[in-house]
């Protein structure tokens, strides 16, 4: 059953889609937060995992960053690391506030940008139980370095050009300046990122999972904000909590997720899912599958449902 739910991060309200499982054992459930990837909303891939994760009995919660999708907050299409960290941990917050819910047993998962802001929000957030990514990914040093670290260092110099620029024309009154996320073919996708852009284009751009509400520029106002955000340099922090990193062998982003799993601290897992890309893991079968079931155990496993005592014959 999905259920529409608002709740309040930093002062912006946030849209959100909140996934019961349909049976009808009582009691608390355990509980995951779903952050979607940059640009994303939570009609695509937070929604497709936050309803698997549903059907295997756990509530998930998949939700709109504030500035994008259904949520509020002004300007629109600002990606604002910090205020995404704040969303999650609002998220739970909200969690903890449902009946339904066993406050001490919450797990997040994050995808793509939302697999390096889970990083910070549960190294800092005890209340997060458990921890998992899938396709995780630095947007900071993507920015900085490109998708597979080969890009010139002029690039982000002259986007951070740009961003200051905007800054300045917008305290003159020249309104907030945008740059597009995506380009306008898959042929200029290929062009400037190959096969890994094409395949972002097609899932954004196209029928496979476009969304009207899916974010197709962002201020440019966001590229400082991005540039600077180092998801996981604290992430030896969630231990003892357990991690589990789920990343395609194919994922152009493979070696930002086996460096930082290298600095993570025990318990943590790292699962391959052989032949699946970054995007491909947002909603390709073959790979949202084995992911999903890696998943389920892992959370099975470390978040417990609790079995209400019943009081002995007097």
């Amino acid at each position: 059953m999905r259920t529409d739910v608002t709740f309040v991060s930093a002062g912006v309200k946030i849209a959100g889609h909140l996934y019961i499982p349909a049976d009808d054992q009582a009691g608390p459930r355990p509980a995951i937060v779903v952050g979607h990837p940059a640009s994303g909303v939570k009609e695509q891939a937070a929604g497709l995992y936050a309803r698997r994760l549903a059907e295997q009995g756990f509530i998930a919660l998949a939700f709109d960053a504030a500035y994008q999708g259904e949520s509020d907050g002004s300007p629109r299409g600002l990606e604002d690391p910090a205020h995404r960290v704040e969303d999650l941990k609002s998220a739970v917050s909200f969690l903890t506030t449902r009946p339904e819910v066993d406050p001490e047993q919450i797990g997040a998962l994050g995808i793509c940008a939302s697999g390096g802001y889970v990083v910070p929000a549960s190294a800092t957030d005890h209340r997060i139980k458990a921890v998992a990514t899938v396709s995780a990914a630095d947007i900071g040093r993507q920015f900085r370095e490109g998708a597979d670290g080969t890009q010139d260092p002029a690039v982000i110099q002259a986007m951070l050009d740009a961003a200051a620029a905007a800054r300045t024309a917008e305290a003159r009154g020249a309104g907030v300046g945008t740059f597009p996320i995506f380009p306008n073919t898959a042929e200029e996708a290929r062009a400037a990122g190959g096969e890994h852009g094409v395949e972002g284009f097609e899932y954004y751009c196209t029928d496979r999972a476009q969304h009207p509400r899916s974010a197709k520029e962002f201020t440019l106002s966001s590229i400082d904000r991005i540039a600077m955000f180092d998801p996981f340099r604290f992430i030896s922090m969630i231990a003892p909590r357990p991690l589990l990193m789920i990343v395609g062998t194919e994922a152009v982003t493979r070696h930002m997720n086996t460096e930082a799993f290298a600095d993570a601290g025990e318990p943590k897992r790292l699962h391959w899912i052989d032949g699946a890309t970054h995007v491909g893991l947002y909603d390709k079968e073959e790979y949202v599958g084995p992911a999903l079931a890696e998943l389920v155990g892992f959370f099975t496993g470390h978040l417990k449902i609790k079995v209400p005592t019943v009081p002995a014959d007097t």
